[in-house]
């Protein structure tokens, strides 16, 4: 501290971080600074949805526009086209076939808007990040507050759809925000390793649009995860979305409680990929400045 300083009576406090090329600073202080910084995040997250007109009536109806017409194409070819045949005893049809698409659907744009506007959160702020002191674990949160407040628009759209469908509102539904949450916390955590990727390949925004549209073929979104045989389902299981959004569409759509193993294997994949993700982006963001 300088004289000047020293007189006037003004305590500054920050905190020197020396270079070094991998490896993870003090996590108590960082962590610390990260809850202070909370504000921040919440700040900049509000400033992009409001960038991106999320926040006027029209850019409210465009976010459920978007994945409910696109919860129609496939109903059209999951439902008509490729189900043209007699259908399976108890399988669903019609609208219930269709509130099973869009309550999906409407959860796997929670996740992929997660991880395709966290990869680009520390490539599009260099100069934020170049005069700015503050935890880079900051970006892809604020990126996954964003996702989250764009996916809150189609709750009410989808009850909606529900009703028509003729299914009852159950208790059981209250349970379903458990998986939605461990979906966010999943997709938080892959959106940190998908921030750090971009940082090193810029090609990464770019693969991630055909990565996430397998797997969401390949997750029970398009179809139930009840329909898969007993010699595949161990290897479903693999699978993170296949606990996380099978138990989502159990409680929400079906009205049925999942077994005790989905319930653990949610918790594990979304408390396994934020610890993971956080710390693998921690112990490289001060490469980031240099980089960008």
């Amino acid at each position: 501290m300088s004289n000047a300083q020293a007189d006037s009576g003004f305590l500054t406090e920050f905190q020197v971080y020396e270079p070094h090329k991998v490896g993870l600073p003090p996590l108590v202080p960082y962590l610390t600074e990260l809850w202070r910084r909370r504000e921040f995040a919440a700040e900049l997250s509000r400033t992009n949805m409001r960038a991106a007109n999320t926040r006027t009536f029209f850019g409210q109806i465009w976010l459920v526009i978007n994945p409910l017409l696109l919860a129609c194409v496939y109903y059209i070819l999951v439902g008509i086209i490729a189900g043209g045949g007699a259908p399976k005893p108890g399988a669903p049809t019609g609208m219930e076939m269709l509130s099973h698409l869009v309550g999906g659907i409407f959860a796997f744009y929670l996740v992929s808007g997660c991880i395709a506007t966290g990869a680009s959160s520390v490539v599009g702020s260099g100069q934020l990040i170049s005069n700015m002191a503050f935890p880079r674990l900051l970006m892809p949160l604020s990126a996954c507050r964003t996702a989250f407040f764009r996916f809150l628009p189609t709750v009410p759209v989808y009850l909606v759809l529900h009703l028509v469908a003729g299914r009852p509102l159950t208790w059981t539904m209250l349970l379903a925000p458990f998986f939605l949450g461990a979906m966010f916390i999943f997709a938080a955590g892959l959106a940190a390793v998908c921030a750090t990727l971009q940082v090193y390949f810029r090609d990464t925004a770019s693969f991630l649009p055909y990565f996430l549209r397998i797997w969401l073929y390949l997750s029970p979104v398009l179809w139930f995860a009840s329909d898969v045989s007993s010699e595949l389902r161990p290897f479903m299981h693999l699978n993170p979305l296949y606990s996380l959004m099978g138990g989502w569409t159990d409680l929400l759509v079906q009205g049925v409680v999942p077994g005790w193993h989905v319930w653990v294997l949610a918790v594990a994949w979304a408390g396994g990929s934020f610890v993971l993700g956080s710390l693998f982006f921690i112990s490289r963001e001060r490469e980031f400045a240099v980089r960008l």
